[in-house]
């Protein structure tokens, strides 16, 4: 599926939404999804080529609704007319007889509206042969490893009730580590819609700066508490926990929600954190899965007061909230946080003494009730004395609440944010990231 074969494939979505809408029967509604792409998929190990290859693929989501009853199949597609409409008669009458057999949905979304929209963005990819090369001619004698996902994505939505949607991007990410004798990681993300080898260059530079630094004895670090220095990719992993118990309306609701103090304002955060959903960028889609479309811009804590949940069209019914076009999970889509004031290239010496933490991971709830937040440093994370990095640390595992470190104990965030990719390829290839700063945080709790 190059891009002509994207443009035949979307004519081919509509062919085959307009057969399915011309067999609806009059109780009948449904939803008419498609996810579908042309990735290159390269795999890195020892600066050398392990995995490459081409996958291209698509496949439909239909979803029958009727008496207050849902069910959906998805099937792949080809673009073959034939074969195609085959498969979607087959279903549609598979859900017919499956129907009568399921419970009636209390919350169920049923198709309104006749929104339609279109957004194409072209990018300017590596060529899918000067891949490997151009990844590789920077990491010469590094031990290099990593993993490039670039192409074509493409989302299509229709339903019965008259919304069509489309949606397609050219993106890439290369998700990569760069190791040390001893075993120990650098790591970085390189990703974007245009290919930048000035851009590239400039990241593994950085990331050598950090490999000679690894290179140094390592210091074992007493658990108690410190002054820390997040760098972008860390305040990513921890802005991922809110999407899991935090901004959710219905977890709000049900009582699973790590923000519920700051819903009911028993509660503040620092006036120096402030978060939105920016799809201005156009790096997801704005539509969701019932065709609903997000706000351009959702503020969603403002000057650390909560201003908005992610509330869904089910959640709207059951607990009697406006929906603001939020996904089936209440998850963050596009997250941004505010920058601050603090500048970037000085903040080693504004830092001081105390923690860099380049990444975090294995990160879960340890007290949801009260935010508190437990994972582990890894990667390039160092000890700096009176603003110099005097050596790496050994891991540590924390143990702190985000009402602490964004907070009483925010310092603030940096001047400058960075956009922070997805890199996920379960079922198909993940779109979006988060554009964060670093933050800095007085008194961060490491406990082991």
């Amino acid at each position: 599926m190059k891009n002509e074969d994207i443009s035949a494939l979307e004519v081919s979505f509509n062919q085959l939404f307009k057969y399915l809408l011309d067999q609806k029967k009059p109780e009948e509604e449904f939803t008419f999804k498609l996810n579908k792409e042309r990735s290159q998929f390269t795999r890195f190990n020892r600066a050398k080529v392990r995995q490459t290859g081409i996958v291209a693929d698509a496949s439909i989501e239909l979803t029958l609704i009727a008496n207050r009853r849902s069910s959906c199949r998805i099937f792949p597609i080809s673009g073959n007319w034939e074969v195609d409409s085959h498969k979607a008669h087959a279903y549609l009458q598979e859900l017919r007889e499956e129907l009568p057999l399921l419970p009636v949905d209390p919350y169920l979304v049923l198709p309104n509206g006749t929104q339609t929209t279109r957004e194409i963005y072209s990018g300017n990819l590596l060529a899918e042969e000067d891949v490997a090369k151009t990844v590789l001619e920077a990491v010469k004698n590094l031990d290099f490893t990593g993993f490039y996902a670039g192409g074509i994505v493409a989302q299509g939505y229709a339903d019965s009730g008259g919304k069509k949607h489309w949606f397609s991007t050219d993106t890439f990410t290369l998700d990569y580590s760069i190791f040390t004798d001893l075993g120990q990681a650098v790591k970085g993300f390189f990703a974007g819609n245009d290919w930048s080898n000035q851009a590239y260059l400039d990241k593994i530079s950085q990331a050598k700066q950090q490999l000679e630094l690894l290179s140094r004895p390592s210091k074992q670090i007493p658990r108690g508490h410190y002054k820390t220095y997040f760098a972008p990719a860390a305040v990513a992993e921890l802005l991922t926990m809110l999407s899991w118990g935090g901004l959710s309306e219905a977890d709000i609701q049900q009582g699973n929600s790590a923000l519920a103090m700051l819903a009911s304002k028993e509660k503040t955060l620092s006036p120096k954190f402030s978060l939105r959903e920016n799809f201005q960028t156009g790096l997801v889609p704005r539509f969701n899965e019932w065709g609903e479309m997000a706000p351009l811009d959702l503020s969603l804590i403002e000057k650390g007061a909560l201003s908005n949940t992610l509330v869904n069209s089910r959640s709207s019914i059951e607990y009697d909230k406006a929906a603001n076009g939020a996904n089936s999970s209440e998850s963050l889509r596009s997250p941004q946080i505010s920058q601050g004031s603090l500048p970037s290239e000085k903040i080693l010496s504004i830092l001081d003494t105390g923690l860099y933490v380049s990444n975090l991971h294995y990160l879960n709830w340890s007290d949801r009730p009260s935010g508190r937040i437990t994972g582990m440093t890894r990667y390039a994370c160092f000890w700096v004395a009176n603003g110099e990095i005097v050596a790496p640390i050994e891991d540590l595992r924390f143990d702190d609440s985000l009402y602490s470190f964004w907070g009483n104990n925010l310092i603030d965030f940096t001047d400058k944010a960075e956009f922070i990719p997805e890199v996920g390829t379960y079922d198909n290839r993940q779109l979006g990231g988060s554009i964060v700063p670093g933050m800095l945080v007085e008194d961060f709790t490491y406990t082991l």
